[in-house]
């Protein structure tokens, strides 16, 4: 296992090691979990609009073994009126899938399995075939991520390619999808090189020590933009956003115009999230716990940084690790997630895009690693990494602002929560 997973994936008791020198990754119990939930291209409905007229199925990937309490993807029902998850099956046993996406056409569910075992020293991605009568899952294959630690993949628009993002190895990967919705091998592999940056963001609360994955680069997120035409991914080591060209036929990506931005050093961009009018995106920093503003330039790829706004009370001191950040459908709120503070921040959306802090909700639980919306905008759920659980939040459609159900799901280790509507 390579230095930089060894890091990943520290024991849940480092958390009470001394601070100074802390990881973040020490406070896992498992690997770091990437945390923007995969954007599907299926239509979602207006924010609270109706509930849905058949099942809703949610899919939680966990992390396994040596790296968590899960055995690999567990399926749930989910009740549309209460909000209720209720577990029916495990329904596929796999290594570490830390991070699901959805196919847009929903037949097909795509697993980043976070190891660094596979074919050697690198990672994967597992294909399934999704029966939508009763959510069951059918292993169709797996192929190489081209890179250690996947922690990251999403689907582009047409549903012909899988994105990942290897946070071991620094790098992306581009993966066909076959008709039958099985992989291929990567037609296209870019490697992160240059530069890293500090260990410890100047931006970051008072007395925070929090330092991430500043020791070599490393790859977090990639999704395309809401076109399809420019492919957009983090590398928290090197506080870069990069922009990609992406040549639907051949399944390349060539550097944009202005091929990356840059975050203050140390800051760690972990996930962004589009806004629904396709000209804002956000994205949150992991050590810095911040989330800038970018204005989006969809024929150019340019991003151009307009507002930098903490994801943390007035006045909070001490570390923090950012981890999810997702605009609701309507576009009108965004929400934050924090770990140790174990919070989803709230933040209402102007007309020209800024922030507004609202304040932030409790997430019952311990080390929030990615949270997600329901089909029907008006539930949230947030999968409490080290506290074994998964919590659900009523959504005020006026406000933004989310009050618990009361409800506690248990699951061990979940890292991601998706779907199927």
């Amino acid at each position: 296992m390579s230095t930089d997973l060894k890091v990943r994936r520290g024991k849940a008791n480092e958390a009470s090691s001394a601070m100074a020198g802390m990881s973040r990754r020490g406070f896992l119990k498992g690997a770091g979990v990437a945390a923007l939930t995969c954007s599907v291209a299926r239509a979602i409905p207006a924010f609270g609009d109706g509930l849905p007229q058949r099942k809703t199925f949610a899919y939680v990937g966990t992390y396994t073994k040596d790296a968590g309490n899960g055995k690999g993807i567990y399926l749930f029902e989910m009740n549309p009126r209460s909000g209720a998850l209720s577990r029916v099956k495990l329904a596929a046993e796999t290594p570490s899938p830390s991070w699901l996406c959805l196919h847009p056409s929903g037949e097909y569910l795509y697993a980043a399995n976070e190891v660094s075992d596979f074919d050697g020293a690198s990672g994967s991605v597992s294909a399934f075939a999704v029966n939508r009568s009763n959510g069951d899952l059918r292993f169709l294959n797996v192929m190489s991520s081209a890179g250690a630690g996947p922690a990251h993949l999403s689907v582009d628009a047409s549903g012909k390619f899988v994105f990942v993002a290897n946070y071991g190895g620094g790098s992306i990967a581009v993966l066909p999808i076959r008709a039958n919705g099985f992989l291929a091998a990567a037609t296209d592999l870019h490697r992160d090189t240059g530069s890293v940056g500090k260990q410890q963001s100047a931006n970051a609360a008072p007395g925070s020590f929090a330092f991430s994955g500043h020791d070599a680069p490393h790859a977090h997120m990639i999704r395309a933009d809401p076109a399809n035409r420019f492919v957009v991914q983090t590398d928290l080591g090197q506080d870069r956003i990069y922009v990609y060209d992406f040549d639907h036929a051949a399944g390349k990506l060539r550097a944009a115009k202005l091929p990356y931005v840059s975050l203050p050093s140390g800051d760690g961009p972990r996930h962004f999230a589009f806004h629904p009018n396709g000209r804002w995106l956000y994205s949150i920093q992991e050590e810095a716990s911040t989330i800038v503003l970018f204005f989006y330039d969809s024929a150019s790829g340019a991003l151009t940084p307009q507002q930098t706004i903490s994801t943390l009370p007035p006045n909070f001191a001490g570390s923090n690790f950012t981890s999810e950040v997702l605009v609701s459908p309507d576009g009108r709120f965004l929400y934050a997630g924090n770990r140790l503070h174990d919070t989803v921040a709230v933040f209402s959306i102007a007309s020209g895009g800024q922030l507004n802090y609202f304040g932030e909700t409790s997430t019952l639980g311990d080390y929030p690693s990615q949270f997600q919306i329901d089909p029907s905008g008006m539930f949230l759920y947030a999968c409490n990494h080290r506290s074994d659980n998964i919590t659900s939040f009523r959504i005020d459609r006026k406000t933004g602002l989310l009050a618990s159900t009361g409800q506690y799901t248990p699951v061990g280790s979940p890292g991601c929560i998706v779907f199927l509507a």
